[in-house]
């Protein structure tokens, strides 16, 4: 029986070579299949079937590195029937694994089967390219961790990679682009999707998905409270709460200005559902700007704001960043009160050290400060920034200020992060280039990708496993 479920499988997934388990062996297994998971070439998934209910796992390894090299799968639950993802793939090589039954804490290992991966579809390879003078340099975490970027337009892909620029896993969605991910701390990934027609950041639906590729939430606009069109940002701010930046329209009499008497203005909010949909808390730049004091407001009214990030400070309270008016903002997440502005015009006292001109990415890093890409159009040169924010006495202080080559100069979009104390990720989306830094403005490695990445997250590798290991 298990012999003809490996044949018939075979036909599937190519280049399958299987060992049955022997009577002899009291081994629980009756059957097994392997193939792809969701047709995902850095996915593989071993159905597994046993005569008594139990628990399953596979222990896995490339035969070029042998057992020292072994990797174990997630295990299932309890039962009959175990679908086992294994998500640590590269492509071409031969694998061997064992299947591990657990019964009343008891294990039994089966004997060795094997496999071996396919090569990547054309339009995977090649996609990207990194460079490094000397690996010494390179921090460890940075090595030993990975990246989350994505493909906006479609097929829309996420893509994670390791430093050496190999793809380590990717997801595919056919009829939309990957707008904006985010890797969360549940070890899953989080988008806005949007098709080529929609602006650049822009989508209408909300996708997550675990690191095995399946589904967790799905949302599309129309569903439950979500009926705005959402852009730029996409964070979890616990397992079930959802937190996007969304498009606020406003019918406006603007016929004293020379506009329409019912004509439209396009403000900012901050949307937060349930992962059915259902509207928790929301905000919108209206309930504390007032439009008409803007006097370019006919020229800026289908953009008005133009919010590109947000994110959680220290207290839970939000920052976020626009990149019209060239500030970064602290809002109150219960009263929705503007805090404090940083930036042109802002209420923050600043030094001139500490002027910029557009950010992205604005977030708290590791180190408590105020860190963001500042895509520096005033002066056609890219930098990142880290303030210090004494909030006692309205001020900010300078703390990091990295001037990045005029090469790699972007004009729109962008992130910057910090991967240890020394050293600093930044994406330059426009030139399709993400470089690491060091805080004395020295670059130490260099990505080139075929797209332009929105942003680029880094990931510790402990946030990972056991599904991705370097």
């Amino acid at each position: 029986m298990i012999k003809n479920l490996i044949l018939k499988w075979s036909l599937v997934f190519s280049a399958v070579v299987l060992v049955s388990c022997t009577k002899n062996e009291g081994n629980i297994i009756t059957a097994i299949k392997i193939g792809t998971h969701s047709n995902n070439e850095l996915k593989i998934q071993i159905d597994v079937a046993t005569s008594t209910d139990a628990k399953v796992f596979a222990e896995y390894w490339p035969d070029k590195i042998g057992s020292k090299g072994e990797i174990s799968s997630p295990i299932s639950k309890n039962g009959l029937s175990h679908s086992l993802v294994l998500c640590n793939i590269s492509p071409e090589t031969n694998y061997t694994f064992q299947l591990i039954t657990i019964q009343d804490g008891v294990k039994k290992t089966s004997k060795t089967y094997t496999f071996q991966s396919r090569k990547l579809p054309v339009w995977l390879q090649k996609q990207f390219k990194a460079s490094y003078k000397n690996p010494k340099l390179l921090p460890k975490e940075f090595k030993e961790g990975f990246m989350l970027l994505s493909k906006r337009e479609t097929p829309g892909v996420a893509y994670i990679i390791d430093y050496k620029g190999n793809l380590r896993w990717y997801h595919m969605v056919a009829e939309t682009g990957f707008k904006v991910s985010r890797f969360t701390e549940d070890q899953s990934i989080i988008s806005i999707l949007g098709k080529n027609d929609e602006p650049t950041s822009y989508g209408s639906e909300i996708l997550e998905i675990n690191l095995e590729g399946d589904t967790l939430t799905h949302l599309k606009k129309g569903q439950g409270d979500l009926k705005y069109t959402i852009h730029h940002e996409i964070i979890k701010k616990n397992t079930n709460e959802i937190v996007t930046l969304f498009v606020d329209e406003r019918i406006t009499d603007l016929s004293s200005i020379g506009g329409k008497k019912k004509d439209t203005i396009n403000g900012d909010g901050i949307l937060i559902m349930d992962r059915k949909g259902k509207k928790l808390w929301k905000w919108s730049v209206f309930d504390v700007m007032d439009p008409m004091k803007d006097k370019a407001l006919l020229k800026n009214k289908k953009d008005w704001m133009h919010a590109n990030s947000l994110n959680y400070d220290k207290d839970g309270n939000f920052i976020i960043s626009f990149y019209n008016n060239g500030q970064i903002w602290k809002v109150d997440s219960h009263t929705g009160k503007v805090i404090w502005k940083l930036g042109k015009g802002g209420t923050i006292k600043a030094a001139a050290d500490c002027n910029f001109s557009q950010a992205h990415a604005a977030h708290i890093n590791q180190q408590g400060n105020l860190m963001f890409f500042d895509n520096g159009i005033d002066k056609l040169q890219s930098s990142v920034f880290a303030l210090s924010m004494d909030e006692k006495n309205n001020a900010a202080k300078l703390n990091l200020h990295i001037k990045l080559p005029k090469d790699v100069y972007s004009e729109r979009m962008g992130s910057a992060y910090m991967i240890d104390d020394q050293t600093i990720l930044a994406c330059c989306s426009k030139r399709h280039i993400t470089v690491l830094v060091n805080t004395k403005g020295v670059l130490l490695w260099t990505l080139e990708s075929a797209i332009p990445p929105y942003r680029v997250q880094f990931i510790p590798a402990n946030n990972l496993k056991p599904f991705l290991l370097n």
